[in-house]
């Protein structure tokens, strides 16, 4: 499927959430909360599933592609946490996906939500976490603990998706004691690494709509680079607000989907 004709406003609200979704996600994940709900309702209901996450792939990796070029810029990046975080991330995906033909995804909303409900609620009551940077694991240890995150968050993003980037974020932050702005721009680094896997293998099955696709990125390549910059210029008190305002859209999120399966 590599063609689709939609209405000019559709591409156009389309086109504005990707901006929303980039500006989002550039700062503390998250986006796909703002941009895959509206492919759900702005593409046909006969689009096929492989078909909308092709497509939401696209503009995801230009607008995170964008946030790491800017954080690269501006942080120092600890290039030894990188690849163990990356390599293990994309294991996980890989094995997360598979979880799909075997596990019922519906009932892990419930572990999930009250996994989202903790995250924010120890974020709140450490007011000082993440605003210094102060590496509690290095080594041998420190590359055990960041290939961990990866295994875990790597299979959440294969396996379900949306919120991947917040918790890349607040695991780098809670379990390696980094500062929000460098727990971010390695998070952004191993996002970054997962969707470009996920554009080959949908782009090869023709599943992405270059067309919708592209022109979503460019909006999200303008909120990618917008959100850094904010990030950057307000520092990391700022990243953790807004990460608690992400984390409480996600469990609103999770609890609706909740709410809909049990009706």
């Amino acid at each position: 499927m590599t063609g689709l004709e939609l209405p000019l406003l559709t591409i156009v609200l389309l086109v504005v959430a990707s901006f929303a979704a980039g500006l989002v996600d550039s700062i503390v994940g998250g986006g796909g909360l703002i941009q895959l709900p509206s492919l759900l309702i702005g593409l046909p209901a006969d689009t096929p599933v492989p078909t909308i996450a092709g497509t939401n792939k696209l503009p995801s990796s230009l607008g995170t592609g964008v946030a790491v070029v800017t954080y690269l810029r501006r942080v120092r990046i600890p290039w030894g946490a990188v690849v163990p975080l990356v390599a293990s991330s994309a294991l996980g995906s890989a094995l997360g996906a598979q979880l799909t033909h075997f596990l019922n995804r519906a009932a892990f909303t419930p572990l999930v939500l009250l996994a989202i409900v903790a995250v924010g609620w120890y974020t709140w009551r450490r007011p000082q976490l993440g605003l210094k940077h102060e590496v509690r694991h290095s080594g041998w240890r420190g590359c055990a603990w960041l290939s961990l995150i990866g295994l875990v968050v790597g299979l959440w993003d294969g396996f379900i998706g949306p919120g991947t980037g917040s918790f890349f974020l607040i695991l780098i932050v809670a379990v390696m004691g980094f500062e929000f702005l460098t727990a971010t721009a390695l998070a952004k680094v191993a996002n970054l690494t997962t969707n470009i896997a996920a554009i080959a293998v949908f782009g090869a099955s023709g599943n992405i709509l270059w067309g919708l696709g592209f022109a979503m990125g460019a909006a999200n390549v303008v909120g990618g680079f917008l959100g850094a910059s904010l990030a950057l210029r307000h520092g990391n008190q700022f990243v953790r607000k807004v990460f608690l305002i992400v984390i409480v859209g996600l469990g609103l999120k999770l609890a609706w989907d909740a709410v809909a399966m049990v009706a």
